[in-house]
C-alpha cells in the first residue's frame, strides 16, 4: 500500500510495539528460569522488535537523495587576450 495510507497507523503500529516491548521484558525478569523444558528467549524477541521498529520506520520515511560531491567552481570567468587589429580602439 501507499505511504501516504499507512500514516494513521504508525501511532498504532509504535504503541503495539512499545507494549510488546514492555511484556517482553517483565517477562524476562518475572518467568522461572529454573527446571523449565523449554527456554524463551526475551533478549532475541526484543531485538526483533526493534528490528520491526526500525523496518517500519525506514519503510515510512524513504531515503532522500545524496548530496553530490561538491566540485571546485573556477570563479574567474575573465579571459586576457590581447585585442587583435580590428577591435583595438583607433
Amino acid at each position: 500500500p501507499p505511504r501516504s495510507t499507512l500514516f494513521p497507523y504508525t501511532t498504532l503500529f509504535r504503541s503495539q510495539l512499545d507494549l510488546i516491548d514492555r511484556l517482553a521484558e517483565h517477562a524476562a525478569h518475572t518467568a522461572p528460569q529454573e527446571h523449565t523444558r523449554y527456554h524463551f528467549d526475551h533478549a532475541r524477541l526484543r531485538k526483533d522488535l526493534q528490528r520491526v521498529r526500525a523496518g517500519i520506520q525506514d519503510y515510512l520515511t524513504p531515503p532522500r537523495a545524496q548530496p553530490r560531491d561538491p566540485v571546485e567552481l573556477s570563479g574567474d570567468y575573465r579571459q586576457s587576450n590581447p585585442p587583435s587589429d580590428e577591435e583595438a580602439p583607433q
